[in-house]
């Protein structure tokens, strides 16, 4: 296996994205996570997606081959020694992230960039679990990453300039847009985001509409790409719950609150495309199942 200068840590579907991203934009890409079966699961979701662009005519097999062959998989997180970038992709608890940090504190170089993947927590508590609190940042990408043109770029309170200069480098290196975002719970698009996905699965829950006709009001209404309902689908119901409780015990501000129907389908295990059924169903590809009701409109009755 090379020494690739970039090192994610966390083979799920984030993770899988930023590989990818990455891959795509000609950096080899080392995907760390907990066992080499997981790593290699997310390479492998990672060539199942790459085949869904090849059958829309978005990607040729010679581009699925060049990618691939980029991402190399691992369960040894001191790969990131000799990294010059290392990107964190974990579930959204603060503790297991501290606990990364504290590690790659001791393992990565002192001029290594450190970034964490998160979309609510505090930039600053993450950093200072580490020896080096201004050179950690938070860059938020969004899913699917390597469609999503944005990312935010997140202060901590002790970042300094350097650090933040090395990640509009590596945002740029990958075709990305980006926003300066001071840190602040839940930045700038997951804040303002879950509360519209929370009041469209409140709206659906109280029978005021369908799914479908929720997400085509949005969609033909306000000119979205896609529906609230599908897009909490696409982020996967278990990430959105967790923003939502994340902000609730930052802000304690109800709009926070998880829509009971939302917390019903997470305990169900319906977490949306990942799982085949969330508000909508779907195929082992992730393509929409037209004409089915879904779980959570049986549920909302």
């Amino acid at each position: 296996m090379p020494n690739a200068s970039i090192v994610i840590i966390g083979a799920g579907v984030m993770g899988q994205g930023l590989a990818e991203a990455i891959a795509t934009a000609g950096h080899e890409v080392i995907l760390v996570d907990r066992t080499i079966k997981l790593a290699e699961r997310g390479i492998k979701s990672i060539s199942e997606s790459i085949n869904r662009e090849i059958s829309k005519w978005g990607l040729t097999n010679s581009d699925k081959k060049a990618i691939l062959a980029r991402i190399f998989p691992s369960s040894d997180l001191s790969q990131a020694e000799d990294a010059e970038i290392v990107l964190e992709a974990i579930p959204e608890v603060l503790d297991k992230k501290r606990h990364l940090f504290e590690n790659l504190d001791r393992i990565c170089s002192s001029d290594a960039l450190l970034i964490t993947n998160s979309g609510t927590l505090s930039i600053s508590e993450v950093a200072e679990a580490t020896q080096r609190p201004e050179k950690i940042i938070g860059m938020h990408f969004l899913n699917p990453v390597t469609k999503v043109p944005l990312v935010e770029i997140v202060k901590g309170l002790r970042t300094d300039d350097d650090t933040f200069k090395k990640a509009v480098a590596f945002a740029e290196s990958l075709d990305k847009k980006w926003i300066t975002v001071n840190e602040y719970p839940g930045y700038v698009t997951t804040r303002i985001i879950v509360p519209l996905l929370n009041e469209a699965m409140h709206v659906l829950m109280e029978g005021v509409a369908s799914a479908e006709d929720i997400d085509k009001a949005m969609k033909l209404g306000f000119g979205f790409n896609v529906g609230p309902l599908s897009l909490a689908d696409m982020m996967g119901l278990d990430v959105v719950m967790s923003w939502m409780i994340n902000l609730l015990d930052e802000l304690s501000e109800h709009k926070y609150n998880p829509c009971p129907l939302l917390r019903k389908l997470v305990r169900a295990g319906h977490l949306g495309v990942k799982t085949g059924s969330g508000f909508f169903e779907y195929d082992k590809e992730g393509n929409r199942l037209n004409g089915t009701k879904s779980l959570a409109e049986e549920a909302a009755k």
